[in-house]
């Protein structure tokens, strides 16, 4: 077992193997006072048979030979040529490197065999009474521990400090640091230090090897969904990320970051358009990507145009390009309560002046905490919020809204504090925050990552839909306004037909077209719900027909991979019994698959669309979260083609939340003390963090949750809970 001796001079375990390396150490020095006749004498009696001795250590015919090497080092030791044709000898222990000597000495090399820790270690496992050093190897969720053999494996040491640093991000530097060495070393003494420039290339090793896994993984037969977005650093750089969804051969919604490249300004829609091109092709995916969701600033739509144009002349492009373009439904929401706050006048400006003005000083907390106190009003801080971010603004006037009652109280002892709304605005602030609380939630839930969204959007949008229509006729003014100046953004955005997000609800099999004949009409008005609803059912059978098509193509290629198959087997045959054969026959068991895969080729009386719409919806709780990915992956062999069709419209995601999260982690990494690595740096450091997390199965829940906050960008404002009375 290990203990606190292991690798020490008093160890139990290593008295042994001093002994056995003394003696080796002496048999050594006996060879070095023998002359080379009598070594010579020796070689010539240990080779029995009559068997010649190499002397040219496996030299070519062409070469010129060596003499044979005759000190006993080189039983333990190797001569290595590296890159720049220097000669070197290396340990075959520990893999260090020593220099070699001119005049052919080996004295420095035999003082390292003498105190080399992996040669006593491997000594001593030579010894029947060596102690075994177990390692314990923690398993999963099963709770099942392993033992074996512990051997140390630096090789393996640095690939793991490459993931800690990439996973973690960890600056290069840590493995430099003091304490944590030594941390190392009483870990295990057999530790040997990293310097920074070592890790660095050992996290670029790990980031190009993961990328050749993640490469393999694109090639599955599914579509991809992209989502991009621009973001400027504490470097003054403008960087681009790219982040691909996809559904995996388990049935997952994965999400990776492809790309986080520096775009050169200017930062136009032709530009932008030309990287995202190039990313495609580095990765292998320009003839899978089926949709790109982006934000609503104008040089995207330039940018998306043209992909359309490109993807169209290589006929790459489902349903016309239909889905191609998804709007972030995020940030439409944004400008959506954006445009109704503003109707809400001077109240907003006054609740966040106020809070400023208490932040501004200890001793006004205090005093506003102890009105607080004395009132028994349990809540504790105020938010102060970001003016550009609307659910920043709810959570002030919400947490606000709790404190109504301090704010005339605290006036009446400070003369400079002029921030006191009346009981009117009170009022208009309470209705404005039960009408918003809808929009918190909803922007919540659609900003998931590790589930499909594309599926439940539809039904909130219905819900704001219907919320809207019945604002617009409240009895207050200022909520009128609101609700008219909300509702007008609606109809800019979502008044046409929202295919995908129609799309997405049609093959969640609780709504299927249920939800389209009851969202539809309050959506779209009585009149024209008819008319998006035929749209709508025409594109889906346009679409699923694609997919037939895809796969019947599929079976041809691969009854054609099965013929040739047999057709090399059988020449392969031939040509090993070297006699004529007749042409290669199909057995039994291939015969009836391919019958089977015309059977399966040919047009059913019903189609899996066909029959997945007559069937009734899956009934369950309306709280309850159905796994609809695991739902497609239990029917799977029964819709074989809507299942794939299936898996590629629930991967495609509705906003570019997946990219605001990157960002927040570059806005960790590039921190101010290193704000002078370089973009190819940047991206091995942000795209490894992604890959490697994802690896050892380490989940985002947290972190997103963390930077879904740090991208509201609100400030907390506690108040203190001690005070003199």
């Amino acid at each position: 077992m290990y203990n606190s001796f292991q690798g020490s001079s008093s160890s139990p375990a290593m008295e042994q193997t001093n002994e056995d390396v003394e003696q080796l150490n002496y048999n050594e020095e006996r060879a070095d006072e023998m002359s080379e006749e009598e070594i010579e004498i020796i070689e010539d009696d240990g080779n029995e048979g009559g068997q010649q001795v190499d002397g040219d250590g496996g030299a070519g015919p062409f070469e010129k030979k060596q003499r044979k090497k005759k000190s006993s080092i080189w039983d333990e030791m190797t001569e290595v040529v590296l890159d720049n044709g220097t000669v070197k000898v290396k340990c075959n222990h520990c893999k260090e490197l020593f220099t070699k000597s001119t005049t052919g000495a080996t004295s420095q090399h035999k003082r390292h065999l003498t105190s080399c820790l992996q040669r006593k270690m491997a000594i001593g496992e030579q010894s029947k009474q060596k102690q075994q050093v177990l390692s314990f190897t923690e398993g999963g969720s099963d709770g099942i521990t392993s033992i074996t053999n512990f051997s140390y494996d630096h090789a393996k040491v640095r690939e793991l400090a490459s993931h800690m640093i990439l996973a973690h991000e960890y600056p290069f530097s840590m493995m430099e640091h003091v304490v944590f060495n030594k941390f190392m070393k009483a870990v295990s003494p057999f530790y040997k230090k990293i310097n920074r420039q070592t890790v660095k290339e050992d996290c670029m090793s790990t980031y190009t090897i993961e990328k050749r896994k993640l490469k393999s993984l694109l090639k599955g037969p599914g579509r991809i969904s992209i989502t991009t977005d621009l973001w400027k650093s504490g470097q003054k750089i403008q960087y681009m990320v790219v982040t691909g969804h996809f559904i995996d051969s388990d049935w997952v919604l994965q999400k990776r970051v492809l790309n986080f490249c520096n775009v050169p300004p200017p930062h136009t829609g032709v530009i932008i358009a030309d990287a995202l091109s190039k990313c495609f092709i580095d990765w292998g995916i320009e003839n899978k990507v089926s949709s790109i969701t982006v934000d609503n600033a104008s040089y995207n739509d330039v940018c998306i145009r043209r992909l359309r144009e490109d993807f169209s002349l290589r006929k790459r492009l489902s349903i016309g390009g239909k889905i191609f373009h998804v709007r972030c439904c995020a940030h439409i929401l944004n400008l959506l309560v954006q445009d109704g706050l503003g109707q809400l006048g001077g109240v907003i400006d006054v609740v966040r002046e106020g809070i400023k003005y208490l932040n501004n000083s200890e001793s006004r907390l205090l005093e506003f905490a102890k009105i607080k106190k004395q009132l028994q009003l349990p809540s504790r801080k105020l938010i102060l919020d970001c003016p550009t971010r609307w659910n920043s603004t709810y959570l002030m006037l919400a947490s606000g809204l709790e404190f109504k009652d301090v704010f005339p109280r605290y006036a009446d002892i400070d003369p400079g504090f002029h921030y006191v709304p009346t009981d009117f605005e009170w009022m208009k602030v309470e209705e404005v925050c039960k009408f918003l609380g809808i929009f918190h939630e909803i922007t919540d839930m659609i900003s998931g990552t590790e589930y499909p969204t594309s599926n439940i959007f539809l039904v909130e949008l219905y819900r704001i839909k219907e919320l809207l229509n019945e604002k617009a006729l409240d009895p207050f003014e200022h909520i009128r306004a609101m609700a008219g100046s909300m509702s007008a953004k609606f109809d800019k955005y979502w008044g046409e037909s929202n295919v995908l997000l129609s799309l997405g609800a049609i093959l969640d099999p609780r709504y299927k077209m249920f939800l389209i004949n009851h969202a539809f009409p309050v959506i779209y008005g009585e009149d024209a719900a008819p008319r998006f609803m035929a749209e709508i059912r025409d594109i889906l059978y346009e679409l699923y027909n694609e997919y037939v098509d895809c796969h019947v193509v599929s079976h041809s290629e691969q009854q054609r991979q099965v013929v040739k198959r047999r057709q090399n087997e059988g020449s392969t045959s031939s040509s090993k019994k070297q006699k004529m054969t007749a042409p290669a026959v199909l057995t039994g068991k291939e015969k009836f698959h391919m019958h089977v895969s015309e059977i399966d080729r040919a047009p059913p009386e019903k189609s899996d669309l066909d029959v997945y719409l007559e069937e009734s919806r899956y009934a369950c709780d309306a709280r309850a979260n159905l796994d609809v990915l695991g739902w497609w992956k239990g029917e799977r062999l029964r819709f074989p083609i809507l299942s794939r069709m299936a898996a590629d419209i629930l991967s495609v995601p509705v906003t570019t939340v997946a990219s605001e999260s990157t960002f927040s982690a570059g806005g960790r990494v590039i921190d101010d003390r290193r704000a002078s690595m370089s973009v190819e740096t940047v991206q091995m450091l942000l795209c490894g963090n992604d890959w490697i997390r994802s690896l050892h199965g380490l989940k985002n829940k947290s972190r997103e949750s963390l930077d879904v906050a740090e991208s509201i960008t609100f400030e907390e404002v506690e108040l203190p809970e001690s005070f003199n009375d």
